[in-house]
């Protein structure tokens, strides 16, 4: 287990989590991607907000694993997916944290949808 280093370097920064009290959904032209009553919301400065799903309630067979990486100094290494739907396929547009920092283990192998890189993508709460 490991601290994060942006925490320490910037522990004003925050990055909260919160369990979404309803089902969410994920819809991209028309298909349901992923559906959960099992989301975290993720709000952290300076980014738009993140609904984190557990791999369960995604659509798996819609995602490749992708060579991309990168490293958040707050949570960790985040591993990137390929998203196909119908005949598009979306480059890096999932990724997931499978050994985040110990302030954010709760989002350990969680799904997140690169919002601003899928068009027709629609985030529903309350179904």
């Amino acid at each position: 287990m490991s601290k994060a280093p942006g925490h320490r370097k910037w522990p004003d920064h925050r990055v909260d989590e919160h369990h979404v009290d309803q089902r969410v959904a994920v819809e991209i032209d028309g298909e349901v991607v992923a559906d959960s009553a099992n989301v975290i919301r993720v709000d952290e400065d300076g980014h738009p907000v993140r609904h984190y799903f557990p791999r369960a309630d995604v659509r798996m067979d819609r995602l490749e694993r992708s060579n991309t990486t990168t490293e958040c100094p707050f949570k960790g290494v985040a591993h990137y997916f390929h998203l196909t739907v119908g005949e598009r396929r979306l480059e890096d547009a999932v990724w997931s944290y499978e050994d985040p920092y110990d302030e954010h283990r709760a989002l350990e192998d969680r799904l997140a949808f690169y919002e601003e890189r899928i068009d027709g993508l629609r985030i529903t709460a309350g179904r």
